[in-house]
């Protein structure tokens, strides 16, 4: 081998390194809940404001969120969320969650063993206090048994809308694919919101639902604010997360955020 040839040879030699180095590193993974305590966590229920939570709907329990309405004889109306303290844009939420017990009396038909994340939501100290949800997109959990048998990792649309497959979608709850699950199992979770606005929802590993194009809808009346607030635009890029309470006792745990933006 002549002089070029050793060179040539040394220099393909270093192109997988190079590869390697010039590679983005791949965004880590950011536990937003520690296991212990609700730090970065607060609390809107119905008819409270933004940090009320006198009777405890919201507790730490064997490492693990745990919402329910254990000190309620009965739901009459407190829908509550509890939101994570910082928006968020393009990421992936990954949890693991479980809905268990009994539904409280007073729920109506649809919120047995149902809960949900909301994201792209307003911020809770926007919400009026008497408000049920933000307007927001749920990925709603659901278990058997149930008055109706659905999946889970379903998307519900308060104050928002989606396209799917290129039209718009104007249903306010869209079934996924996902198996049924059944009440008492720890399932794995995952929402990824990509730069380019693709929503995929994922359960147990595999993409049980995808949608993009998410707005504000100009009909819904919590959406106007919202709108307003963002001079007429409707279009929803970013916002917060929240973890749902609606009757039925849920955990989340093992709750971590990967930033793509």
């Amino acid at each position: 081998m002549d002089m070029f040839g050793k060179r040539a040879a040394k220099a393909l030699a270093f192109l997988p390194l190079l590869a390697l180095l010039g590679a983005a590193p791949e965004p880590r993974w950011q536990p937003i809940f520690d296991g212990r305590t609700l730090d970065g966590w607060t609390p809107k229920i119905t008819g409270r404001a933004v940090g009320e939570d006198p009777l405890a709907m919201f507790v730490v329990h064997d490492g693990a969120i745990r919402i329910s309405h254990a000190n309620y004889p009965r739901f009459e109306g407190e829908f509550g969320h509890l939101f994570w303290k910082e928006p968020l844009g393009a990421y992936r939420l990954r949890f693991e969650y479980r809905l268990f017990g009994d539904t409280l009396p007073g729920v109506k038909v649809w919120q047995h063993t149902n809960s949900g994340v909301m994201f792209h939501a307003q911020p809770p100290e926007t919400m009026r206090r008497d408000q049920a949800f933000p307007v927001s997109l749920e990925m709603q959990l659901l278990a058997v048994p149930r008055p109706t048998r659905e999946p889970s990792g379903n998307l519900c649309t308060p104050g928002t809308t989606v396209h799917i497959d290129g039209k718009l979608d104007p249903r306010h709850c869209i079934l996924s694919s996902s198996p049924l699950m059944p009440v008492g199992r720890w399932t794995r979770a995952e929402i990824e919101v990509l730069p380019d606005g693709k929503i995929t929802h994922r359960i147990d590993g595999e993409a049980v639902l995808r949608y993009d194009h998410a707005e504000l809808d100009p009909a819904d009346a919590d959406a106007k604010p919202r709108i307003a607030a963002m001079g007429g635009m409707l279009k929803l890029t970013r916002g917060y997360i929240a973890l749902q309470s609606e009757g039925h006792p849920v955990e989340f745990r093992k709750i971590e955020l990967q930033r793509l933006d």
